[in-house]
């Protein structure tokens, strides 16, 4: 049989600081997020956690006592605690059934009810555990954009957008709306809500809150391409007052984006770095989520009400002919106005 040589104390100091560094940052932030959203989730991973150690240590503790008690050295058992015919016990049959079926329904009833209420499209009810929500209050909205291999921001209410940065006030609840440009993506800032999607041409929506003043951390973490590692961003939670220097900043150092900005930045690019927008083109965030930023594409929500209204029928009904009046830039501007007269067409969104 081989042996082992003892380490020197070194390699197990080492040995010790590498098994701790697999653990994880030691702000364990899924656990000790910064934004009521994030703590209530992490809230639940303990308590089903804590719901299955139920189980898990009272297994583990009788499989070691019965190896223990039951080895062949033990010298305290006799012959009388052998029973080769014992086969039922009741007891042990409902102890064995009843609680892993009470910890399921404990486990079920946890979920379903935190489902419904972290639902991300669901408003928030309160700003944090200690602080309700005002019913003055209304969120910041942000409209994200899921690039090859970066973040665009669009802060509709301030008129300005950036790039690999984004910034919210404490306390204020925050309407995250998002959308890609080509690949199916994943918006977190683990300190501040779960994971949610961004898929082209659809709509996904977030609301959260954070509660701290800070920098955090946000990434992709669904795997998009060669530049995925690098799609990070850092946000940062300020006060009111921070937070409208901040939007001061971006005006007076950013630059204009319109269409042929925003058409140059989607191009696939690596490891940004932060950029700033002090104005943006009014409906840019609309045509990017219908997909028709380009002169002469139609967007999809137009299509769509093409298709909810008959097709090639409704569109002849207008007096125009399919394929090449909707598909050519000449034709496109006459096929726009008259759905805009219609009735609102239905902006895609991902369930």
């Amino acid at each position: 049989m081989l042996k082992l040589l003892p380490l020197p104390r070194p390699a197990w100091l080492a040995a010790v600081a590498a098994v701790g560094s697999l653990a994880g940052c030691s702000k364990a932030v899924v656990l000790n997020p910064a934004g009521d959203i994030a703590a209530q989730q992490g809230n639940m991973v303990i308590q089903a956690t804590l719901l299955m150690l139920i189980i898990i240590v009272p297994v583990i503790a009788l499989t070691l006592w019965f190896a223990w008690k039951y080895r062949h050295n033990n010298a305290a058992n006799t012959e009388d605690d052998y029973d080769p015919d014992w086969h039922h016990s009741t007891t042990l049959e409902l102890v064995i059934w009843t609680v892993p079926l009470l910890i399921i329904i404990a486990l079920g009833a946890l979920t379903w009810i935190g489902t419904h209420k972290l639902d991300p499209y669901r408003p928030l009810d309160r700003i944090s555990a200690t602080k309700p929500l005002d019913a003055q209050s209304t969120p910041l909205e942000v409209q994200v954009v899921a690039m090859d291999w970066k973040w665009l921001f669009f802060y509709p209410e301030q008129g300005i957008a950036t790039v690999n940065e984004l910034a919210a006030p404490v306390d204020r609840p925050i309407l995250f709306k998002l959308t890609a440009t080509s690949t199916m993506n994943a918006f977190y800032v683990p300190d501040l809500a779960g994971m949610i999607y961004a898929m082209p041409g659809m709509q996904t929506e977030l609301n959260a809150v954070i509660n701290k003043p800070g920098v955090y951390k946000g990434m992709s973490t669904h795997y998009s391409g060669s530049g995925f590692s690098g799609m990070t961003f850092r946000f940062h939670g300020l006060s009111q007052q921070e937070f409208e220097q901040w939007v001061a900043r971006n005006r007076s150092e950013g630059k204009p984006l319109d269409r042929n900005t925003y058409l140059a930045l989607a191009q696939p690019s690596e490891r940004d770095p932060v950029q700033r927008f002090a104005s943006v083109e009014e409906g840019l965030y609309d045509k990017v989520l219908n997909r028709c930023v380009e002169d002469g594409k139609m967007c999809m929500h137009h299509m769509m009400a093409i298709d909810e209204n008959g097709g090639e029928a409704y569109v002849r009904a207008m007096g125009l002919n399919l394929p090449q009046d909707v598909c050519t830039s000449q034709n496109a501007e006459q096929v726009v106005a008259s759905l805009e007269a219609s009735p609102t067409p239905r902006t895609p969104r991902a369930e």
